[in-house]
This record gives C-alpha cells, sequence and structure tokens, in this order.
C-alpha cells in the first residue's frame, strides 16, 4: 500500500489525491492542512457573493470523503510543527500544494502607511480566515483606489460597493457583513497600469460590476482610445474582444447619478501613496502609454487620486518552505513533471502540484491537468517509493508530533456550528471567524 502526504487541500491539493486514488487502486492520501477546513482558497478566496463557483467546494468534498482519503486538518508542515524531513519518514511520498501564500508588493514609496493594504488581506477578513485581523480598513474612508485590473480587483472593488440586502444572503462573518454595509465609501477606484485589452479580469466578472444597484459605472473614452486594441477589436482575441466591448458600452454611458460611483481607469502606473496625518489620502499615479511592444512606458505626467483606502491586487506570490529548494526568481519549488529538483536533481519521495509548481496562473479547473501530472509522475516512481519502510498509520505519529488534527468528523461539527451561527443571525450558512470558534466547533463533536 502506497502512503502519500498531500500538503494543501485547496484544489491543487484535492485534485491530486483524486488522481492518485483513481489512477492506482493501492494509494492511501493523508490531505494536510494548516487550517482546520479544508478547500483553501474556494473557502477563503472566491468572493460570498459567487456562490456557484463557491459550489465547487462539493466536489473537492467528494474526494475528501472518498474512501482512501483522510483529511487532516490543524497540521502545521514546516517551523513550530511537522518537519519536511519527518513528513518523508512517515509516507512513502510527499506532494506539496501550498499555493501562492503572499501579494506582489508594488515597491513605490508610501506602501506601508496605514490604510494601504494588499486585496489578499481585504479579502481574508471578509473570508473569515482566521489568521485575519479587523484592522479598520474602511474607517473614515470615502474613497478607495484598488491597483490592479485582474478578478481579484474586480471582486473587492463589488463587495465595497455591495449593500445590506445584498451581503446578507452570503456566508460573510457578521462582523464584516455589518462593516461593510455601514461603508461610506462611495467612490472606488480600479486603476491598471495597461489597457483594457491586456486586463487580466474575466467578461463574465467585469459584466458584473454592471448588475450592482445604485451605482454608476465610469470610464474614461479617451483612456479606451489610448489601447490599439480600441481601434480595431477585431484583431483581438474573443476575450479580449468581449471586455474592449463592455467597456465602450459604459463609457458612452453618461452616469446616472447614483449614490455610489465605480471608476475603470487604464494605462496609470503607480508612482507613490500620499499620507495626510500619518494616513493614506491618496495615490499618485504617472500616465503610461503603449510601447508598440506589448508593454507600456511613463510619459512624466502624472495624476493624483483620492484614496482613504488602497488595495494592491497586482499578483500572488509562492513563498519558501524550510527543507525544500525554492527559486525566488519564479516564487516556486523547482521541479521536472512535479517531481522536485535539488541542485538540478531529482528527489526521490518529493512532489509539487498547482501554484507552487508552475506559478499563480490559470483558474481553479488549470490545477487538475497539473495535479494529474504530477500525480503520474509519483506513480511512475511507486515502485522504488514503497522500498521504504513506513508507519501502517501515520496519524499515531503526528499526534507524536505535538499536533492534535482535526479529522472529517470535526470538519463537519465546524459546518453544523455555522449552520447555527447563521440561523441564530436570521442568515444562511455563516462563516465563523477565529481560530478559537473553530477549533471549539471541531472538538464538540467528540462530547
Amino acid at each position: 500500500m502506497l502512503r502519500v502526504a498531500v500538503v494543501g487541500s485547496g484544489p491543487s491539493g484535492c485534485y491530486t489525491a483524486q488522481s492518485l486514488v483513481q489512477l492506482d487502486s493501492d494509494v492511501r492520501v493523508d490531505v494536510l492542512d494548516r487550517l482546520p477546513c479544508p478547500y483553501g482558497l474556494v473557502r477563503y478566496g472566491v468572493a460570498p457573493d459567487h456562490e456557484k463557483i463557491k459550489s465547487l467546494q462539493n466536489n473537492l468534498r467528494a474526494v475528501l470523503e472518498h474512501d482512501r482519503v483522510r483529511f487532516l486538518g490543524g497540521v502545521q508542515v514546516g517551523p513550530g510543527g511537522v518537519t519536511v524531513a519527518r513528513l518523508r519518514e512517515l509516507y512513502h511520498a510527499v506532494v506539496y500544494c501550498m499555493g501562492a501564500a503572499t501579494d506582489r508588493r508594488l515597491g513605490i514609496p508610501g506602501e506601508d502607511l496605514p490604510g494601504s493594504w494588499s486585496a489578499t488581506q481585504f479579502v481574508s477578513w471578509y473570508s473569515a480566515h482566521p489568521d485575519a485581523v479587523d484592522a479598520g480598513f474602511l474607517r473614515d474612508a470615502r474613497s478607495a483606489v484598488v491597483v490592479g485590473v485582474g478578478n481579484v480587483a474586480v471582486d473587492v472593488t463589488r463587495m465595497l460597493a455591495r449593500g445590506l440586502a445584498e451581503l446578507t444572503p452570503t456566508d460573510m462573518p457578521q462582523a464584516a457583513l455589518t462593516t461593510l454595509a455601514d461603508s461610506r465609501v462611495t467612490e472606488i477606484h480600479m486603476v491598471g497600469r495597461r489597457g483594457p485589452s491586456q486586463a487580466r479580469f474575466t467578461t463574465k466578472e467585469l459584466r458584473e460590476l454592471g448588475t450592482l444597484p445604485e451605482t454608476d459605472l465610469v470610464v474614461d473614452p479617451a483612456e479606451l482610445a489610448l489601447d490599439p486594441g480600441y481601434t480595431d477589436p477585431s484583431a483581438l482575441p474573443a476575450p479580449q474582444r468581449r471586455n474592449v466591448e463592455v467597456l465602450r458600452g459604459w463609457a458612452e454611458t453618461p452616469p446616472a447619478g447614483a449614490p455610489r460611483r465605480i471608476h475603470l481607469r487604464f494605462f496609470l502606473r503607480p508612482a507613490e501613496l500620499l499620507a495626510e496625518q500619518g494616513h493614506v489620502a491618496a495615490a499618485r499615479f504617472e500616465r503610461t502609454a503603449p510601447d508598440g511592444h506589448g508593454g507600456v512606458t511613463g510619459t512624466g505626467r502624472h495624476e493624483v487620486i483620492e484614496g482613504q483606502l488602497v488595495l494592491r491586487s497586482v499578483g500572488y506570490r509562492g513563498v519558501p518552505l524550510e527543507g525544500l529548494p525554492f527559486d525566488p526568481v519564479t516564487g516556486t519549488v523547482p521541479n521536472l513533471s512535479g517531481r522536485v529538483l535539488r541542485e538540478g536533481l531529482v528527489t526521490p519521495g518529493e512532489y509539487v502540484a498547482g501554484w507552487i509548481k508552475r506559478g499563480p496562473t490559470g483558474v481553479i479547473g488549470t490545477n487538475r491537468p497539473c495535479a494529474k501530472e504530477t500525480a503520474t509522475s509519483l506513480l511512475e516512481d511507486a515502485p522504488s517509493l514503497t522500498a521504504k519502510t513506513v508507519p501502517d498509520d501515520p496519524l499515531p505519529a503526528l499526534r507524536g508530533e505535538g499536533t492534535d488534527p482535526v479529522e472529517w468528523t470535526g470538519w463537519q461539527s465546524i459546518e453544523r456550528a455555522e449552520v447555527a451561527l447563521g440561523a441564530s443571525l436570521g442568515r444562511g450558512v455563516v462563516k465563523l471567524p477565529d481560530w478559537r470558534s473553530l477549533l471549539e466547533a471541531a472538538r464538540a463533536e467528540v462530547v
């Protein structure tokens, strides 16, 4: 029996476990996660109002309920927990699916001012990630600046414009719901350094902004006209062409005087965040222009946009795990078809899948073929891997390392507690927002 540990229970981890048990009937998989809850960014990164995408949890649930797959939450891998070397002693093979846990920075003056945050921090707060803090994101904010034009930027822009009636049916934690419903932000600027034909958002996400009640969409036709694809959209690939067509329609529609406005800005590169009384008050941008080679160049002209809240959404980045090699340039673990490479040589029994393998690219479904490739590599290596003796059941040894894993019944207990919390608030399911409440709920099943 081949025993495999998969570190990370997000899409890449679950798809890896699924591929392993589908391709080989002699594999048993333990899916380890630092959090007591499974599903990774499907639980803690997908916007609360995207119920269809969040329903992917049902697919991942089926994987974790497979009779040869076991979920073990609350297991820290690395410093302060189970080391990489110890995992290799407990399992024939280990697949690391840790994702890209940090965000890229802008690298501009003022980026660390109070009121300047990564979109990841904001998303974690309204998604009830137990590591998130209520940092007073919206305190005294009247205008917000979102730097970036990808789907995450669209998500946080949409959340800033949502009202109480739209947020109440979601699983958003109550404190975040109350704060967003009471927000005084009326101006939201989503800003990209390049043009609309190079934006990373999908047309479906973009169009959602146009469905928000009591919200005007403001697009400057002069900025659109700077984009070479704007004058001849027929030359663009279909997704970018659809984006340009949506933006063109908004640019041709005058604002109706709604209480909130979303400004979609292009060809502006962040240069500096400006302070007032020690808090971010505005962002200074340099106007850019297409360089004729798919990039942009600075023009030396600048514009200041007011914002007491600035959220950067310019991409994710992998972080190193002690005991594993790491390429700081790509933010990934060096690998060959998922096999971990140390100094260019394959390391027997160590594998990667997902963003830590290929970088933060693609959508959720992109993880499926990526995971299958890694699983196939692992199973090709199985004859040599099973020559090593490992425990029949690694769980007692994991507990001996000082961990107290949350098993599937514990997660089911958390789910019941979130249903009960929602009922007490007159809502649907409402997420438990902190470590203490999650762990208390998980342990309640043994009482």
